[in-house]
């Protein structure tokens, strides 16, 4: 029996001792406060500490993690009305909330993408999933204890050698499945790590991953895990991107030096740039559960990638960008859907692309333009 406990959430018991830490930890008090503080003692010395003394009343009853999920709901409620304008869903009214899913979706924010679902879903009155994270995000104590308590596991990625890196694909693959198999659905994004530029693609060996746990009963253990699992592509589109300034720095260093070397505390300042900064409309769309008994991972990327693609919202950001980089075809530029512009969010926009190194910008503006050209290099 594989042992999951490097890996997996927090559970009920160990709710307690982990509130007590998070709240000793003087970062936590000043990243909160610029969720419940008024802007004037945001960061403030006597905001961190007046926080934590709010924080340590509201959650001194906090006994499991669905207690933890549902203070979590009530703030992050206030986030999405103070840095969304508008956030919209479709597509959820056709799931079953008695069912398990895997939900695979593109990726843009750390938190955020799987914060939202999470947020959509419990409102939707399903339960909330488990959502892997890699570990690179688990080096910083406080964020790992607090993605723990809300019902994140671990993907390890920065292993050495070919055993533990097998090893670590079989436990995760396996933990999944066991998850699923308790009744628990599980997001986990198309690819490793964020797409920063854009360009969202399923990686065919994500799916051989998940695959592993039902290789041993089965010659064709995609086909099995597609079988056994309602395996739900989700779209999550964003109009305007809080960290693209971030992103394209680092494309562009990439690009000038053919690596980038990610500086300390960098994570966790993508984690909070995503979570408080304004990101004018947003949309996640529900698709259909996978059911063709797909035997190939090219295929299945394929066609998680079109369901993905043709349900993503195209905001008027992305056109705009389109448009600067005169990349769009004929038909695509017919087929583009009426969304109406917010001259408000147009402004932020444009002020994105200003604030942006002249360098940097062709790497900004393609982030912005590229959910149009994926599509039309999918033909849709």
């Amino acid at each position: 029996m594989q042992d999951y406990d490097s890996i997996r959430p927090f559970n009920d018991q160990e709710v307690r001792p982990v509130i007590q830490r998070v709240l000793r930890n003087p970062e936590f008090g000043q990243a909160a406060s610029r969720l419940v503080m008024p802007k004037a003692l945001q960061g403030s010395t006597f905001g961190n500490a007046l926080t934590i003394f709010l924080l340590r009343q509201k959650t001194k009853d906090l006994n499991t993690v669905a207690d933890c999920q549902n203070l979590v709901k009530h703030y992050f409620r206030r986030l999405v009305a103070n840095t969304i304008s508008d956030l919209t869903v479709s597509g959820l009214q056709d799931l079953d909330p008695q069912e398990t899913y895997l939900f695979i979706s593109n990726h843009r924010d750390i938190v955020m993408d799987s914060g939202l679902l999470n947020f959509l879903l419990h409102d939707g009155g399903h339960d909330t999933c488990r959502m892997a994270v890699g570990d690179n995000l688990f080096g910083h104590e406080l964020a790992a204890d607090l993605m723990r308590l809300n019902k994140s596991f671990i993907v390890e990625r920065n292993l050495t050698g070919v055993r533990a890196t097998l090893n670590s694909l079989n436990r995760t693959s396996h933990y999944i499945r066991h998850s699923l198999s308790e009744g628990a659905s599980i997001w986990i994004a198309q690819r490793e790590g964020r797409s920063k530029d854009g360009w969202d693609r399923t990686d065919p060996a994500l799916l051989k991953m998940l695959a592993l746990a039902y290789k041993a009963e089965d010659a064709e253990p995609l086909k099995n895990m597609i079988a056994k699992t309602s395996l739900v592509p989700v779209s999550i589109s964003y109009e305007l991107d809080p960290c693209a300034l971030r992103k394209a720095h680092e494309l562009s260093v990439i690009d000038r030096d053919g690596a980038y070397a990610k500086q300390d505390e960098e994570d966790l300042q993508s984690i909070i740039t995503g979570i408080v900064g304004f990101k004018g409309r947003v949309h996640l769309h529900f698709g259909l559960p996978i059911r063709s008994p797909v035997v190939d991972p090219v295929e299945l990327a394929l066609t998680l990638d079109r369901q993905i693609l043709s349900n993503m919202r195209i905001y008027p950001t992305h056109v705009a960008a389109a448009r600067m980089l005169s990349e769009l075809d004929a038909e695509s530029r017919d087929l583009l859907p009426a969304v109406p512009e917010s001259a408000a969010t147009m402004m932020k926009f444009e002020a994105q692309i200003q604030a942006c190194p002249t360098q940097e910008q062709p790497f900004l503006v393609k982030q912005y333009a590229n959910p149009l050209l994926n599509r039309q290099a999918l033909g849709l």
